[in-house]
Order: structure tokens, then sequence, then C-alpha cells
């Protein structure tokens, strides 16, 4: 079932790249418009940074313009800017960091795990044959981009990833507070 899944989705990559670019140009579009008045623009920020990426990536690949001779290792390297260019961002930026910041940080480095894993497969062990990692990451990967996209609109905590965050940097805090005293 997943094998079937996985060749539907790779017969429509085209119109699914272009569906996951667009659905990462309406976030950018609305928290640009919604911010106009904000001084808190840190979500419009990292929307742009997205929408940026993944535009740059759909055209560099329908361009055919790779540059290690792997796609998927492109797709490493820019899942890694990315990420670089969010914290780099963020990191300059006076605000607190905006719930979807996380969940861009999360979702990038699930996808370049995905991509670094495929592209070991691929390329490295020369595998042609489906088997399961194949449907994880056609699955994963888009569920990653949908998943940002919408946390990108509407900045929610919607899988608790953030509370978690919150708990074990706070557990780790009194952890070392105790052990000093």
């Amino acid at each position: 079932m997943l094998q079937d899944l996985f060749m539907a989705l790779s017969s429509i990559n085209d119109y699914l790249s272009i569906f996951i670019t667009w659905a990462f140009v309406v976030p950018f579009l609305y928290n640009f418009a919604s911010t106009i008045n904000c001084r808190n623009k840190h979500v419009m920020y990292i929307s742009l940074v997205m929408m940026l990426s993944y535009t740059f990536s759909l055209f560099m690949f329908k361009a055919s313009f790779i540059l290690t001779g792997s796609i998927y290792l492109d797709l490493v390297i820019a899942d890694l800017l990315t990420i670089f260019t969010l914290v780099r961002l963020s990191y300059n930026y006076k605000h607190a960091n905006a719930t979807a910041y996380y969940y861009l940080i999360l979702g990038l480095t699930f996808n370049a795990i995905l991509h670094m894993a495929m592209h070991y497969d691929y390329v490295v062990l020369v595998s042609y044959d489906y088997w399961w990692l194949w449907g994880v990451y056609g699955v994963g990967q888009f569920s990653s981009d949908l998943l940002m996209a919408i946390v990108l609109i509407i900045n929610k905590d919607i899988l608790g990833l953030v509370k978690i965050k919150k708990f074990l940097f706070s557990s780790q805090l009194l952890q070392k507070t105790t052990q000093n005293k």
C-alpha cells in the first residue's frame, strides 16, 4: 500500500512541488498583510525565508541546476542553509521566537535527514528497488512541508512541540540548580 502511494506521489512530483511552493507563498502574503501595523514581524520574516528557499529550490531543480550531482544532497544543502538563515535571523531579532520558528527548524531538520537517507540509499548503496524508506520519504516530506506551511499561518503549537521544549529545558535548569547546591 505504501509502495502504491509512493509511486502515485512520484508520478505527480512536479505538481506537488509547485503546490508546496505555493503553500509557502500564501503564509508569507498572509503574514505580510497581517503584520503591517505590528512591531513583531518575526513570523513574516521567517515566512519570507521559507518562501524564498522553496521558490529557489523549485526553480533550481526545474532548470536542472544541480550542485553536487545528487538531487538529494542538494536538498540537504538547501535545508541546512535555510536552517542557518532562520537561526541567524532569529538570533539577531529582538522579539521572542514565534512558535512557527520551532516547527520550521524541526521540519527542515526532519526533511534534511530524509533527504540524506535517500541520498545514501540511492547514490551510495545504488538501490533502485522500492522499500519502506521510499514510502516514509514520500509521505514524510510532504507531510512535514504541509505542517510547516500551516503553522506559519496559524502560529499555534498544534503538536505541543514548544511545550515539550519548555518542559525539557525547565527540567534541565532545575537539575543544574539542585546539583550546584
